[in-house]
């Protein structure tokens, strides 16, 4: 058996993965730009971070469940997601739901540092064997409650959360730093959800933009505003 290949060393679907970026780079809806965020979603093999039976979907613009009532998120989301954290190469950031560990690996091609946790054991397993695997080796995972994020790498430079707390943990906005971004879906399962894309100034956590959507709820602790 051949190796596991490294980032940007081709996997035989290369074309699958443009074919995927194109189709959300012509729809207006999904506002992808950043070419450093298109250049990553080219690269990541999301094939490789979903369950075998269903990797003839991997490039489908959709979200897949990958065990434990869990999802890995729509591409198209994810490189959205990304991009509004307008992160940079010295960036250290903190994502909580690491999940399959997709987006993980897409904020690891952007940063120094990714530090992701997840709640449920199997999951985080085997997303970091998953990346480990594929050499994504500047991203830590840690099994435990999002809810109290990660106190003692803080502070962090963004924090992305990819399940959805009923209000922004306190503990989350208490390890961003100042002049920090944050995007976080919030809101309980059965009502609309808001993706909130905030800014820390002057301590406090300030809006800077919205978007509809609906994302697994975040389980845990009770830490939250």
């Amino acid at each position: 058996m051949n190796p596991d290949p490294s980032p940007g060393i081709p996997d035989g679907r290369q074309g699958e993965r443009n074919a995927l970026v194109d189709s959300f780079l012509r729809d207006p809806r999904s506002r992808v730009q950043d070419p450093r965020v298109v250049a990553v979603m080219r690269e990541v093999p999301r094939h490789r971070f979903v369950p075998p039976d269903l990797q003839a979907f991997a490039y489908d613009d959709r979200p897949l469940p990958i065990g434990s009532g869990q999802t890995i998120s729509q591409p198209s989301l994810v490189a959205y997601m990304t991009q509004e954290l307008k992160v940079r190469p010295s960036d250290r950031v903190l994502e909580i739901g690491t999940g399959s560990g997709y987006q993980a690996a897409i904020l690891s091609r952007l940063v120094r540092e990714v530090y992701s946790v997840e709640i449920i054991a199997s999951l985080a397993e085997t997303a970091a064997k998953v990346l480990a695997d594929l050499g994504y080796d500047n991203v830590r995972i840690r099994c435990g409650d999002g809810h109290a994020g990660w106190a003692d790498a803080a502070p962090f430079d963004a924090i992305l959360v990819a399940c959805a707390p009923e209000a922004v943990p306190a503990p989350l906005a208490e390890q961003l730093r100042e002049g920090g971004r944050m995007v976080v879906p919030v809101g309980p399962q059965s009502d609309p959800q808001e993706l909130l894309f905030l800014e820390k100034r002057d301590g406090q956590l300030k809006r800077q933009g919205t978007l509809p959507v609906r994302f697994v709820p975040m389980t845990g602790g009770n830490g939250i505003e």
